[in-house]
């Protein structure tokens, strides 16, 4: 047998399934703020969310059809092409990976604000923000170039599978959750919140930084497609993650990395269906 390259985030989300549902001694009630899993922890629990949340989705997105009489070639092309449809399976697959989440940590006895939602946003979450949209830019054509120049064959010129293809003007609204509202929400709680804040509890700060981006990085790989892995939009997202962690150490809270997470993925949407910049 053959083993692939994500084999060994397979066995390490393996390890995320028996810590989810092992048995842990409760913390008191007043202990909320501490952290009660490991940073191995914290990568394999990521990875189980992760995965469950993307099988369960995607299974009821097709199951609740099928119980209409839906056949399996109208069920696929209605989740591969139709916006309400794709917009349906983004939303059971995000709902369900923070609900997970969640379930995860009030069963370790933390909360939300324990990850990095212990206050309300502000305005100046907005304005880091845009700080860091500008560095991130600068910082991403500062990467690519430079990984150009040492990896001639590197194709920047790949094109990211984002769905919603034929979308209709009365859909846009449903794409724009889609796209820029509920990712932000759902991979910052995971990815900044969760992941990070576990990690650097641990771990020496670098290793905290760089595992975090490289899974980020590859979770966009577009892996299990049947199309080359994505390499610009890994190098993308991992550039971006450091300026998502840099939001999170600046500010103490998740609220200005979702802003940016939000604005990059704002301006994808603008170009692609609003503006036909990029096809």
């Amino acid at each position: 047998m053959q083993l692939s390259w994500a084999t060994p985030l397979y066995i390490i989300a393996l390890y995320g399934l028996v810590a989810f549902f092992g048995r842990h001694r409760k913390t008191e009630e007043g202990a909320k703020k501490r952290f009660t899993w490991s940073p191995i922890e914290s990568v394999g629990v990521t990875l189980f969310i992760y995965f469950a949340g993307q099988i369960i989705g995607s299974l009821i997105a097709f199951g609740f059809p099928a119980l209409f009489g839906w056949d399996k070639n109208r069920i696929v092309d209605w989740i591969s092409n139709d916006a309400v449809g794709q917009f349906i399976a983004v939303l059971l697959i995000e709902v369900i990976t923070v609900g997970l989440l969640i379930w995860f940590l009030r069963r370790r006895s933390a909360t939300l604000k324990t990850i990095g939602l212990g206050r309300r946003p502000k305005y100046s979450d907005v304005g880091f923000a845009l700080l860091a949209l500008i560095g991130y830019f600068l910082a991403y054509m500062a990467a690519t170039s430079l990984l150009k120049a040492v990896i001639p064959s590197l194709n920047l010129d790949q094109e990211q599978q984002i769905g919603f293809k034929s979308v209709m003007d009365i859909q846009l609204p449903l794409v724009f959750i889609s796209l820029v509202v509920l990712p932000p929400l759902a991979e910052e709680l995971m990815v900044r919140g969760f992941l990070y804040t576990g990690l650097k509890k641990g771990a020496p700060a670098a290793v905290a930084v760089i595992v975090t981006s490289g899974l980020f990085a590859m979770a966009h790989l577009q892996a299990g497609t049947g199309e080359p892995l994505l390499w610009v939009a890994a190098i993308d997202t991992f550039v971006l993650s450091l300026f998502l962690i840099a939001l999170r150490e600046k500010t103490g809270s998740l609220w200005s990395s979702i802003t940016l997470h939000a604005l990059k993925n704002g301006i994808a949407f603008l170009s692609i269906f609003v503006f036909h910049i990029v096809k």
